[in-house]
């Protein structure tokens, strides 16, 4: 008995945002000094980001046009957490259902044993599950698990639970919706670097992966194995909370060394009990986190930017999404397959808050 991806689907908000509609966003609207400005203006052309995707219209109109920011100099009364979470509330789910529609098409919403969503941009209760099995007319009866504030690795931990699922009955049939809407918690005061990468970075998307213990499809990827670690001096150089105006990222510019530090380790146990090297390795799906977190992973496994392309061009085009980013990147590897790509392996990583290490192995079926 095993578990198996068999079918992804994805989605975006219909506003596409270039950085350069951002940082105009933020230097017309904010009151920054000549010298914040510049540094803003620095750190989002480094970003390997062109374009992101938000729900909210206000970063592609000026001043005068906001729907959802107050029309004022400064951007006053800012926007609490109410507000934004209203708009969660409406948009996550519209986005969650593009997503799911696309990844089920024709399939039963009735077959599916078992509903996981994951989110840690916004939360309510009945939450995003109970309207998911409203809207799709999914069993009343279906086991629902929800996975919240995690950050950008929490996909791992749905698969982890989706093949727990599985492999203890291979008759189930799992979907997974992970959602996001980053864009809704930009925060204006840009004294620290922090907050202006947390501004650079972070976009809007949806996916939905089915896990099934008996694949359907001629093709799917065997979930293999996960290894997890920890790097707890890392513990405050990401972190995730709730504050009054949204919530607030730390992300501070020692995240890469920390991911440089701890990634051979984590490599050498995922691969331990399999007997497996880098080589072995035939595709790479590796969490966009940030242009440079690519790149120092790159250079501690000796591996190429080439073999690395699908995680570009999704930091390229949306951005980080956090925990929908990794789908959208296995998404791309999945649909270039081919028939010699049977019994390949694929290497997956994603970073968080903790500082969190995630890596699995999945292979070709």
């Amino acid at each position: 008995m095993g578990a198996y991806i068999t079918s992804f689907g994805t989605a975006l908000p219909k506003y596409r945002i270039s950085q350069k509609d951002v940082v105009g966003f933020l230097l017309n609207n904010l009151n920054l000094s000549d010298e914040k400005k510049k540094e803003t203006e620095i750190i989002f052309r480094a970003s390997g980001i062109s374009h992101r995707h938000s729900v909210l219209k206000d970063y592609t109109t000026s001043l005068g046009g906001f729907e959802f920011f107050p029309n004022t100099n400064n951007l006053e009364p800012f926007p609490g957490v109410s507000q934004r979470m209203q708009v969660y509330k409406k948009e996550a789910l519209v986005l969650s259902l593009d997503a799911v529609k696309q990844c089920i098409g024709t399939d039963d919403p009735k077959n599916f044993t078992h509903l996981i969503t994951v989110s840690c941009t916004g939360m309510y209760a009945p939450g995003l599950d109970f309207d998911l099995v409203k809207s799709l007319g999914l069993s009343h009866s279906i086991k629902r698990t929800a996975i919240n504030f995690m950050g950008c690795y929490a996909a791992f931990n749905a698969l982890k639970v989706a093949k727990d699922i599985c492999t203890a009955n291979a008759g189930s049939k799992v979907l997974i919706v992970c959602v996001e809407l980053c864009s809704l918690h930009f925060q204006k005061n840009l004294d620290q670097e922090d907050t202006i990468l947390a501004n650079a970075l972070f976009g809007d998307g949806a996916a939905a992966i089915v896990v099934e213990g008996n694949p359907s499809v001629h093709q799917s990827l065997s979930i293999e194995t996960f290894y997890c670690d920890l790097m707890i001096e890392g513990e405050q150089d990401m972190t995730w909370s709730i504050g009054d105006f949204g919530f607030e990222m730390t992300l501070s510019s020692y995240v890469p060394d920390l991911v440089k530090k701890g990634i051979k380790s984590l490599i050498t146990n995922l691969f331990s009990e399999l007997k497996l090297n880098t080589s072995d390795i035939s595709h790479f799906a590796i969490h966009p986190g940030g242009k440079k977190i690519l790149e120092v992973i790159e250079q501690e496994l000796d591996i190429s930017k080439e073999s690395n392309a699908s995680a570009y061009t999704v930091l390229k085009n949306y951005g980080n999404m956090s925990s929908p980013t990794i789908l959208f990147v296995l998404k791309s590897i999945f649909e270039k397959l081919e028939k010699h790509d049977k019994e390949s392996k694929i290497l997956g990583l994603a970073f968080g808050p903790g500082l969190t290490l995630e890596s699995m192995l999945l292979k070709v079926c």
